[in-house]
């Protein structure tokens, strides 16, 4: 069983980090969801998540691809993180997946993750993705995935976003399965 490593924090996108996990889990994927302290966080919209666990307490687990949702300070936040920076460079190292929503390829790029790859985020957030990585190529596109690394626009894309996540992990066949039932 494949699986994934979500880490969030306080103003993470709900919508972004429910379609994710809900959609991953779905398709049979062990998701694990990870506040950087191990408790409940208040997303943008004023909603408390629960975390699965603390950060500290899974990031030197074995995972198939870690996924950062958007949201705002939620993507500063993981992006000031040295956990987050560290298990992400470890996956990247391992030729792993890493993949992120709205705000958060931001923290990729910081992390130098994007050099050189084509990538998208949230569109209010391109300037900064050409100033921390003027290698990577920004898109426009609602997914764009190159190589190892996944990224998506936002709340409005975050189906098809987890959908992506699931082809990439599990094959076209299931992400299919999973967007019929869905009704995507």
């Amino acid at each position: 069983m494949h699986k994934v490593l979500v880490p969030f924090t306080e103003g993470v996108e709900e919508i972004e980090f429910v379609a994710i996990v809900d959609i991953l889990r779905r398709a049979d994927i062990a998701v694990t969801t990870a506040s950087l302290k191990g408790q409940s966080v208040q997303g943008r919209s004023n909603i408390t998540i629960q975390a699965d666990a603390s950060l500290d307490d899974v990031m030197h687990d074995a995972w198939d691809m870690i996924v950062l949702p958007g949201g705002l300070p939620n993507a500063h936040l993981l992006r000031d993180d040295a956990n987050v920076k560290a298990v992400v460079e470890r996956l990247r190292a391992e030729r792993k997946s890493i993949a992120a929503i709205c705000a958060a390829p931001t923290a990729l790029a910081a992390y130098g993750i994007t050099a050189g790859m084509n990538v998208t985020a949230y569109p209010a957030c391109q300037a900064d993705m050409e100033a921390l990585q003027p290698s990577s190529v920004y898109m426009d596109d609602n997914v764009v995935e190159d190589d190892f690394l996944i990224t998506s626009r936002g709340a409005g894309t975050a189906v098809e976003f987890s959908l992506r996540l699931v082809a990439k992990l599990c094959g076209e066949t299931k992400a299919d399965e999973i967007r019929a039932s869905i009704i995507a």
